[in-house]
């Protein structure tokens, strides 16, 4: 897969520099970039080329327009999204900290909070 990455970086130079991948799940790959315009961190989400080959790309797309129109201070803005290459990405602020699997592991629980704020979030009622 070092081909692949190296496209990505190409096909977004002029705009990115990729430093590393950050997380990944079935649809999509997530890395840590540098904006080069503005000199901030950023998250990158690109879907997997292999799944808009077979699939299409309408879902992911879907998931951009969804994203680009959420509003709460608890949801992070999108700040930019394209095609280049054909590697389908979007870009949202990149937020250091742990990861939600990585607080599980560590606390085994959520809490009483926690577990009220996804619900709250998994209904729609932020």
């Amino acid at each position: 897969m070092p081909e692949l990455l190296d496209r990505l970086k190409t096909a977004l130079s002029d705009r990115y520099a990729i430093e590393r991948e950050i997380g990944s799940g079935g649809m999509a790959t997530v890395y840590l970039a540098e904006d080069l315009k503005l000199h901030r961190k950023v998250a990158v989400k690109v879907l997997r080329p292999e799944l808009a080959a077979v699939l299409g790309a309408e879902r992911f797309v879907q998931e951009i327009k969804t994203t680009a129109n959420l509003q709460h201070p608890h949801i992070l803005p999108l700040h930019d999204s394209g095609d280049a290459d054909g590697f389908l990405y979007y870009v949202m602020p990149y937020i250091e900290g742990e990861t939600l699997r990585d607080k599980l592991n560590r606390e085994t629980q959520l809490g009483s909070r926690g577990c009220a704020h996804a619900r709250r979030v998994s209904s729609g009622r932020l």
